[in-house]
């Protein structure tokens, strides 16, 4: 698979987080071209402040290779990550991260700052940006704009 067709598995978990009222964000994380995780947004119904799309993806790879390294790993997000959710993708070694939509106010990989390029970092993170952002853009702002109408 793709780049592209990986951040449209993610678009569709996000879509899935907007279904069940959470904020529609997804993830998949894959490593030698096979998905070992994924997720999408859910605090609201796990009653769990850390239940980011990026987190879910990180447990469920870690209790299916059986650690919590993941060197080699790309993740794909629709949303540019939080400050939590960039300390778990160095913590656990992934690679890349490969997100949508930038993140101005809270977005640890440049939209607010870069945390991911603390020089005090033991692991550095390869990221991009931007790739399918007006639709994981599209779908944020149609959620946000729905919940203010109610």
């Amino acid at each position: 698979m793709t780049d592209i067709e990986y951040m449209r598995r993610a678009l569709g978990l996000a879509g899935q987080a907007a279904a069940a009222g959470e904020v529609p964000v997804g993830a998949v994380l894959v490593l030698d071209g096979e998905v070992v995780g994924e997720g999408c947004n859910q605090p609201i119904a796990s009653h769990d402040p850390t239940a980011h799309a990026e987190v879910i993806a990180l447990r469920e790879a870690g209790q299916r290779l059986g650690g919590y390294r993941l060197p080699g790993s790309v993740l794909y997000v629709t949303l540019e990550p939080c400050p939590m959710c960039v300390g778990a993708l160095i913590h656990a070694r992934v690679d890349r991260l490969v997100f949508g939509a930038s993140d101005p106010k809270t977005g640890a990989c440049g939209g607010a700052f870069p945390l991911h390029e603390h020089p005090t970092h033991n692991h550095r993170l390869t990221v991009e940006g931007g790739l399918e952002a007006e639709a994981c853009g599209a779908l944020l702002r149609e959620f946000f704009r729905a919940r203010r109408r109610a």
